[in-house]
């Protein structure tokens, strides 16, 4: 990406304002510069976790975004989404409407299954094979946990669950950026305790958290933690959608409804501009056309100290547990309690 389009990452409700300029109808999406090396991420990107999975609809999902400005793309090994995604882009080149695979920041995800050291480079280059690339811009390890060797599958089995490996993953996640097929490296749904175990043990820190993040799951522990510590958080869930319960408390919270209503706006917007001046990025899977646009109009304008105020003091509530991606039956012979991702 162009030198003069990198940002710095923004204090707390300061975010950066955009610069440059495209060929699109929408502003140009701001970008954090994240890492050692500061390599920047686009403030918003698609998400591409579809269940059921159908490999048309992802496709077309991610070349609307391209021609609308998005930058960053997401996609993990689970998600049986990366052909789908390395064909929108190449497409994508061949029409112009990206210079490049360069342009575009592609983020990947290693699954439990996969979460052995002699497992991540291969797993890692069979995602490049898949996303007809040479490298990722980030790899990450999707959970702090380690299931039985294998093809991704979810949920998985209590049983398959197995002691993590933790050094020997890491610094095989770190021969990975040294082999230049990741330029950075990150990690996914870890907690505060698990993110000092591993910077106890890295010689290469984590660039990335990728965790559950709204304004019902605000994560201010995790997220004071992670600014001490430079390590930037990308927000997941954000509209709270990664759930089989009609019920969803980002899109019907009252709070979150009269802010938006107030501003004009849709709710989405709100949670996604809330997160954004928090100084995270944001995945969000929106399919449709209007929603993909929707979803990055949220640049010209902030919430007011008012809004910011109402949407602290919202109840707490997470969707995304560790019981959610394992199979009902069975037994685990790891502690899940050790394994679980909610802190407050």
């Amino acid at each position: 990406m162009a030198a003069t389009r990198q940002l710095r990452a923004p204090a707390m409700a300061s975010p950066p304002r955009n610069v440059g300029t495209r060929t699109t109808s929408n502003p140009e999406i701001p970008e954090f510069l994240v890492g050692p090396a500061g390599r920047p991420v686009p403030a918003v990107g698609l998400g591409t976790a579809s269940f059921p999975f159908v490999e048309e609809n992802v496709r077309t999902a991610v070349l609307a975004a391209l021609e609308l400005g998005y930058r960053h793309l997401d996609t993990a090994s689970l998600y049986r989404s990366e052909r789908a995604v390395g064909d929108a882009v190449a497409e994508a080149a061949r029409r112009g409407i990206v210079a490049s695979r360069e342009e575009v920041f592609v983020t990947t995800k290693m699954w439990c299954s996969q979460c052995h050291p002699d497992l991540v480079l291969p797993s890692l280059k069979e995602s490049l094979q898949n996303l007809q690339m040479d490298y990722v811009d980030l790899y990450l390890v999707h959970w702090p946990i380690a299931a039985k060797p294998g093809k991704p599958q979810f949920p998985f089995k209590r049983e398959d669950i197995m002691p993590m490996d933790l050094i020997g993953v890491w610094r095989a996640m770190e021969e990975c950026h040294r082999l230049g097929l990741a330029r950075m490296i990150g990690v996914s749904n870890f907690t505060t305790k698990k993110l000092q175990e591993l910077l106890a043990i890295a010689k290469i820190p984590p660039s990335v958290n990728q965790v559950e993040m709204n304004p019902i799951w605000q994560q201010k522990r995790l997220a004071e933690f992670c600014k001490d510590k430079g390590i930037h958080l990308t927000a997941y869930s954000p509209l709270a959608g990664q759930s089989t319960s009609k019920v969803n408390p980002v899109m019907q919270s009252e709070v979150l409804q009269e802010v938006a209503k107030a501003r004009g706006k849709s709710v989405a917007q709100i949670s996604l501009r809330w997160i954004y001046e928090q100084g995270a990025s944001v995945v969000v899977k929106s399919f449709g056309r209007d929603r993909l646009k929707e979803n990055v109009e949220i640049f010209d304008w902030e919430l007011t100290n008012e809004d910011r105020r109402k949407i602290s003091q919202i109840p707490q509530h997470k969707r995304v547990t560790v019981l959610g991606i394992l199979s009902p039956d069975g037994v685990s012979s790891v502690d899940l309690a050790e394994l679980d991702i909610v802190e407050m």
